[in-house]
């Protein structure tokens, strides 16, 4: 495949790879393929850049430079804002898609263990470019790829037939899998989920490996990796790497204050010592969000006269929910309110005490089972499981 770089780009191109490999030795194979198909070639155009939680619109040929620099970077790059339809406020902007960290990309690849003459799905083609290090390593032939927004998988697939690959891109929801090349011996998600659809499951061979990222209402943080039995019953374990963006099709359209709080609610009122920061980051939260599964949190910055700021907490059906109050002191005792069936800060506080309790587990101590008749969570072993909310 010949390759017509600028010296820019292939210094740029050589940087990351250096980047992505230090402290960890990519693969011979991954090396090649990154070369054959630069991440540049991937992206549009018109990217946006994150500063400082606005997203910034970035044109090619208004700073080449910049935007280089962010096709190689070993970062995210948001290559589509509000599912297409950019705002016209930048501060109403959020991101709909994305080139995934190289890293990270290569991380996931490498976890999948492929293996010359396998059949790979990959649920959310995106830009192209992680179905182009698929191609270079098993051939397009082996490799279809799906994705639920049209324009999205128009451009891919143009950017891939430009790049001299042609894998099969398929406009669908990315949910259903697609049957009609099934069965695979690896599917692998570029979007997270909250739940595994079972068609992933049944299109995927005995033996062969599901790769996705997680999302919990409480956090998204985490990669999945399940292993597929002869019962179509899928079990696996977690790793700490990736935060994704949520599968469309998995998304609620939640408002806290329009669909969960209401005026005329009397809450129950008491206190805390527990931090609350402290639940709702990294390892914690993980373990928080896996033992309760149907919660979800929102941060309010002085929602009322003498407190600094609110943690919200919600149930996932909208009829429960609670509020931390800090003042701003320093004191370390914070008011708390619960209101429905269930007391959900009672339940946070009860899960981060079992957290201690069995010492603290990162998300690699965690498992999922898969059946047909749901998710059961586990730790350590399936042996100590409990069904996932």
């Amino acid at each position: 495949m010949t390759n017509h770089q600028l010296p820019l780009e292939q210094a740029a191109m050589r940087g990351l790879l250096q980047t992505v490999s230090d402290g960890h030795d990519l693969a011979p194979e991954w090396i090649k393929a990154a070369t054959a198909a630069p991440r540049h070639s991937f992206l549009p155009d018109h990217i946006w850049i994150d500063l400082d939680g606005t997203y910034r619109a970035l044109e090619r040929r208004a700073d080449i430079s910049a935007w280089l620099a962010a096709a190689y970077a070993d970062e995210p790059v948001v290559t589509q804002v509000n599912d297409g339809v950019e705002p016209g406020d930048p501060s109403k902007a959020w991101p709909s898609s994305s080139s995934s960290a190289p890293s990270v990309v290569f991380r996931m690849l490498e976890a999948l263990d492929l293996r010359p003459g396998m059949r790979v799905l990959e649920i959310g083609t995106g830009t192209g470019w992680t179905s182009a290090l698929l191609s270079h390593r098993l051939g397009d032939a082996n490799v279809t790829t799906i994705e639920v927004d049209r324009g999205l998988a128009d451009r891919a697939r143009a950017a891939l037939g430009t790049a001299g690959f042609a894998p099969e891109v398929v406009c669908g929801d990315g949910a259903l899998g697609w049957g009609v090349r099934a069965p695979y011996d690896r599917i692998v998600s570029t979007c997270s989920v909250r739940r595994v659809p079972l068609a992933w499951i049944e299109q995927t061979k005995p033996g062969g490996v599901i790769l996705t990222p997680w999302d919990n209402p409480w956090i998204c943080w985490g990669l999945l990796r399940l292993t597929v039995g002869d019962d179509e019953t899928a079990v696996g374990r977690f790793s700490a790497d990736s935060s994704f963006m949520l599968m469309r099709t998995q998304r609620d359209d939640v408002d806290l204050l329009r669909d969960v709080v209401r005026d005329d609610h009397e809450a129950e009122v008491s206190e805390t010592v527990l931090p609350r920061r402290s639940v709702v980051h990294a390892e914690a939260a993980f373990a928080i969000g896996h033992r309760i599964g149907d919660i979800w949190h929102a941060w309010q910055d002085n929602p009322a006269e003498g407190v600094a700021d609110r943690l919200w907490i919600a149930s996932a059906d909208r009829s429960s929910w609670a509020a931390v109050d800090h003042d701003g002191g320093d004191e370390d005792v914070f008011t708390v309110r619960q209101y429905g069936l269930r007391r959900l800060w009672d339940e946070i506080e009860a899960a981060h005490q079992w957290w201690i309790a069995n010492g603290r587990p990162g998300p690699d101590r965690f498992g999922l089972t898969v059946t047909s008749e749901g998710h059961q969570a586990w730790l350590d072993t399936p042996a100590h499981s409990w069904p996932l909310n």
